[in-house]
Parts: structure tokens; sequence; C-alpha cells
């Protein structure tokens, strides 16, 4: 794996999504460093350990979740590392029960597959009706970590600009929660 400076210069045999995600970074001026690993898609921790360590940065766990009644879907990002219980979040969240969503609502939602979810998938929520749910140890962080909404492709760039400029171009409010692995 490869670091490089912004977006591919060659697109071909990209999918679009991930082409959508490099457009909006540009509009918005952020710098980005970007790894491709197509021969090793970010599916398994030791993926994402090898990942980590080219960006130099930790990915964060990104869980697409629903209420009981599937009525309300959140999207979750919390650091890699950190365990994440159920009970803890929907506790804090006031929710008797969240759950994981179905492929069915990501794909319709935020136009995402398992394995590729990402806070940039939010810019295909055009409705809104997803609610972004943020551990506040991800903003701790100088850096994020995160996939072009792909998982053979992983980007990194200042938890700043995530907070300043993409969640304001996506219209995302964010829930900020404290998770702490427990029961």
């Amino acid at each position: 794996m490869e670091l490089y400076k912004g977006s591919p210069t060659d697109t071909q045999g990209r999918q679009d999504r991930e082409i959508r995600v490099y457009e909006f970074l540009d509009k918005l001026g952020i710098e980005y460093e970007r790894t491709d690993h197509p021969d090793e898609p970010a599916t398994t921790m030791e993926a994402c350990e090898k990942i980590d360590a080219v960006l130099n940065v930790r990915i964060c766990k990104n869980l697409f979740l629903c209420n009981r009644q599937k009525t309300k879907f959140y999207l979750l990002i919390m650091p890699g590392d950190k365990p994440f219980k159920t009970k803890e979040l929907s506790k804090q969240m006031g929710i008797s029960r969240l759950s994981f969503a179905d492929e069915s609502y990501m794909k319709e939602l935020l136009d995402l597959f398992p394995g590729s979810v990402s806070v940039l998938g939010l810019m295909n929520d055009r409705e809104n009706k997803v609610q972004l749910v943020v551990d506040e140890d991800v903003l701790k962080e100088e850096y994020f970590g995160c996939h072009p909404c792909v998982n053979t492709s992983s980007l990194k760039f200042k938890t700043k600009a995530l907070t300043d400029k993409v969640l304001p171009a996506l219209g995302a409010s964010p829930i900020v929660v404290r998770l702490i692995g427990e029961a």
C-alpha cells in the first residue's frame, strides 16, 4: 500500500460513489491523504491495522443502526478498537432498543453496502433520514480516518476539517456520546 495526496488522477475502474467523495472533498478544499488497497479490502481487523499503519491514523468503526420500529436510523462513528455495547448507546440516547439496520436500508438511504459505511455516505442521504452519532474520543484525535464509500481505499484528513467543513456541508449535526464499552 502506498500513500497518495488527494484524489486519484485516473478514476477508471472506480465506483461512482467513490469518485463523488473525492469531488466533494476537493470542492470543500480539504487536504487529504489516500491509500488504495483493492487486493485487501478493509473487511478484517488485520486489514484495518495495515491500513492504519500506512495512513498513521485509527480508522473508525462505522455502524449503521436503527430503532426497533425501523423508522429512525443512526450512523455511529467510534474508535475501531473500542467495544460496542448496544445497551450503553441506547441508554445514552434514550432509545429503548437499537439494533443493526438491514442492508436494504443502508443501500436505500446511504447508497452503501456493508464494509463501506462511512460518514461520507451521508452525502447520499438527501432527505436527512440518518442521524449521525459520534463517540467523543473520535473528535479528540488530530486526524480522522474513513473510507470514501468503498472499502478498497481509505482516507485521512484533519478532524477539524470534518467538524468545520465536512459535517456542515453534509447538513449533519452529530449527537456526541461517550462510550466506554461497558454494559
